[in-house]
């Protein structure tokens, strides 16, 4: 039996969770809003706001969860990556709270934390699976043996997809954060209305500097041509944009599955929110019969359900970490 309070506080979202026995019983998210007077994450904003937020946040998922803080069993959180700021106040409260009330301290890989957000509702895929794990720092395809020992395959060369989104959004015009909102206006487009290069990268890896850049001199020689062009083509250049890096994604995914020999397929981060791609994964699913896993929408963002439920597996296994950790902005698998 284990009860373990978890923290997220990476980038903008300050995040506590519950994790008992091995069931989120409490995810609570606390969105900073003051990015969008800015048109992206100031990372000392976000490590103030995390600093007013983290009480609340753990007071409100015990309340929640029906949980006192002495029935505890451990304290987990976010290492690493992310802004360094921000990972401060989660790991420098976790130690904290762990120290006052004699709790072992479970440090969390947030990138393993999103692919292991699979387990917490069924169904769960089978080891091994790949996961294509996308968000606005990271694109990634990871062969997942098991719940700890994960290779990267694939990954970025420079940019991310999310990253590509948020560029996309800025060049529209569409306010911060623009990555929701290109999916909403792309719902309503025509998806092969504008042609976009597809970036010729090596073996399993994306890049997708070359692809912004292509969005940026695309919309400046038709605002040339046409100074209303965004505002009359809004919703088909989103499909456009949205239809193009989908496919980018999802060709490498197609690659790595047939070399690999996996049908067990998982996506995970921020971007696995985004429709266009569902829908694309899913429609694979019937082509080429794989199983498809994706997470619940509040487990896809930044959260500490999936910092729980790394923290649980990790409990299992005794791994714990001492009072002398300190955060990593860069951390590897």
């Amino acid at each position: 039996m284990s009860v373990i309070l978890a923290i997220e506080s990476s980038c903008d979202e300050t995040s506590v969770a519950i994790c008992n026995n091995g069931k989120i019983t409490a995810n609570v998210i606390a969105n900073q809003t003051i990015h969008e007077n800015y048109g992206g994450v100031i990372p000392e904003l976000a490590s103030r706001v995390h600093q007013q937020n983290i009480v609340p946040a753990v007071q409100q998922a015990l309340t929640i969860a029906k949980v006192n803080k002495n029935e505890l069993n451990a304290v987990a959180f976010t290492r690493g990556p992310g802004l360094l700021g921000a990972l401060l106040v989660g790991v420098s409260f976790a130690k904290s709270f762990a120290l006052a009330l004699n709790l072992p301290l479970i440090a969390v890989n947030h990138m393993q934390a999103h692919i292991l957000a699979h387990f917490i509702d069924d169904p769960k895929p089978n080891f091994p699976f790949l996961c294509l794990t996308v968000s606005g720092g990271h694109t990634q395809i990871v062969l997942v043996k098991n719940f700890f020992d994960m290779e990267i395959i694939g990954e970025t060369l420079d940019d991310a997809a999310g990253e590509a989104f948020d560029k996309t959004a800025k060049i529209l015009n569409l306010p911060y954060p623009g990555g929701p909102l290109i999916d909403k206006y792309a719902q309503l487009g025509n998806p092969m209305a504008f042609k976009f290069p597809v970036p010729q990268i090596k073996e399993l890896n994306y890049s997708f500097s070359g692809f912004k850049t292509s969005i940026l001199y695309f919309i400046r020689d038709k605002q040339k041509e046409n100074a209303n062009f965004i505002a009359e083509n809004l919703n088909d250049i989103c499909a456009s944009v949205q239809y193009s890096i989908v496919n980018i994604l999802l060709n490498k995914l197609k690659k790595a599955a047939k070399q690999y020999q996996i049908t067990d397929i998982a996506i995970a981060g921020g971007v696995s929110a985004n429709s266009g791609l569902r829908t694309a994964l899913m429609q694979l699913e019937q082509e080429l019969g794989w199983n498809v896993y994706i997470p619940a929408f509040q487990y896809c963002t930044d959260n500490a359900g999936m910092i729980a439920i790394a923290g649980h597996y990790k409990y299992l296994a005794g791994d714990f970490i001492g009072q002398d950790v300190s955060p990593l902005a860069t951390m590897n698998f």
